[in-house]
């Protein structure tokens, strides 16, 4: 016998990701500050970008792609969490970001994310 009032159902709920971009952010002018802050070196000036991915895993697909699409350095790379930092000038950054989202739309149906700009 249920401990439950009649006629009420029990409802679980689990997070699952998606395949999905969940963000894609440029920091267009990060002050040196920044950069140190966040553990870069100096080999590594210029925009910022910032994806976090899920699955995880398929960071190393965007950071491929990313490398790829135009002339920016890998800052970081986490396939535990899903997390990639490139740098480079600012139009590179904005281009690899949305070439980023669209081949992993179209070559993995993830579901896309805006990129949005500091």
């Amino acid at each position: 016998m249920s401990d439950e009032a009649p006629g009420k159902q029990r409802i679980i709920q689990e997070f699952v990701p998606g395949k999905q971009v969940t963000l894609a952010h440029v920091i267009a002018a990060p002050t040196p500050d920044l950069h140190r802050a966040i553990g870069l070196t100096s080999e590594y000036s210029g925009a910022i970008g910032i994806l976090t991915i899920t699955p995880s895993e398929a960071a190393i697909i965007a950071a491929d792609i990313a490398s790829k699409s135009s002339s920016v350095k890998l800052a970081f790379v986490d396939r535990f969490s899903g997390s990639v930092v490139i740098t480079g000038e600012l139009a590179d950054v904005e281009s690899a970001l949305r070439s980023v989202i669209s081949g992993m739309q179209q070559i993995l149906d993830f579901t896309p994310a805006l990129v949005t700009r500091t």
